[in-house]
């Protein structure tokens, strides 16, 4: 994500790097009604690639998250990934999916969100849910894109193997495996999403609601036909929650978008609470 060198403070794009078009159905140039959303967003894949190209570089990596977060908690549409990887292997790139946010269950169908794409990854990094807020991170690698690097030279890391980070990472797989939290994500998730999309009928101020499993982005705008972002509010809602003993953040280059991820413990109960609470927020600031 570009979000940070992009952003207030940021030092801007390093020129070593292309940044693809947000395929964002909601502000882009192709909508939720348009099936072949996905591939048509991946077409813009071939300027960065041409971009490359054409001061005598290669195409690295292609390195992008299942749903991205930062970006706004974007679902990606069907597509996407299956033609942005063939694209970027095609030039020679590897691809990276990002699951530090979405990976674990989160998106409930599936173990890994890229899955959700019908997609395989060269490496994948993950990290956070991972340890359940002990700091423990893993990437998986395919062993044919690694193994000139083991070859090379000896790999060495102090903190590699860390037995007790293991072992936390271990509980949470047993966890999320034996309370099947992935099934919880799906029903508690489904009610959550109908849930906010039927406060987003009641309050103009809200433009969009999108998410899978235990993951939404509620999008906040000034006027509906302009969809001009409203930070204002976005902040009014996250302090409104916050007053209420519910703990969301905002999101977004313009940070006017909602980032709600509960945990995958989370009961239909603690929804109706979450539920209610932005209810009673957005009736407070409208």
């Amino acid at each position: 994500s570009p979000y940070k060198f992009g952003g207030k403070g940021g030092a801007g794009r390093p020129p070593h790097v292309e940044v693809a078009t947000l395929p964002d159905r909601y502000r882009g140039e192709w909508g939720y009604d348009d099936p072949d959303a996905g591939p048509k967003f991946a077409t813009d894949l071939d300027r960065c690639l041409q971009s490359i190209s054409s001061r005598g570089g290669k195409a690295a990596g292609f390195l992008a998250e299942a749903i991205p977060g930062c970006a706004g908690q974007v679902v990606l549409p069907p597509g996407y990934l299956e033609s942005a990887y063939e694209k970027a292997r095609a030039a020679g790139a590897v691809c990276i999916a990002d699951e530090v946010q979405v990976g674990f269950g989160r998106v409930g169908t599936h173990f890994w969100a890229f899955e959700t794409q019908g997609v395989v990854p060269d490496i994948v990094t993950m990290g956070k849910p991972m340890g359940n807020g002990y700091p423990v991170a893993g990437l998986v690698v395919r062993p044919e894109v690694v193994s000139s690097f083991g070859e090379s030279m000896r790999y060495f890391n102090t903190f590699g193997g860390n037995t007790v980070a293991i072992a936390a990472a271990r509980a949470v797989l047993d966890t999320i495996r034996d309370d099947d939290l992935m099934a919880n994500a799906v029903s508690v998730g489904e009610m959550i999403l109908k849930g906010l999309r039927d406060i987003a009928t009641r309050y103009e101020a809200i433009g969009d609601v999108r998410g899978t499993g235990l993951y939404f982005g509620v999008e906040l705008v000034k006027d509906r036909a302009t969809k001009t972002p409203d930070m204002d509010m976005a902040l009014a809602a996250v302090n409104g929650l916050r007053e209420r003993r519910i703990l969301i953040s905002a999101t977004g280059a313009d940070a006017h978008i909602l980032k709600i991820r509960p945990p995958l413990v989370f009961t239909r109960q603690d929804a109706e609470q979450l539920l209610d609470g932005v209810e009673a927020t957005f009736a407070s600031l409208t």
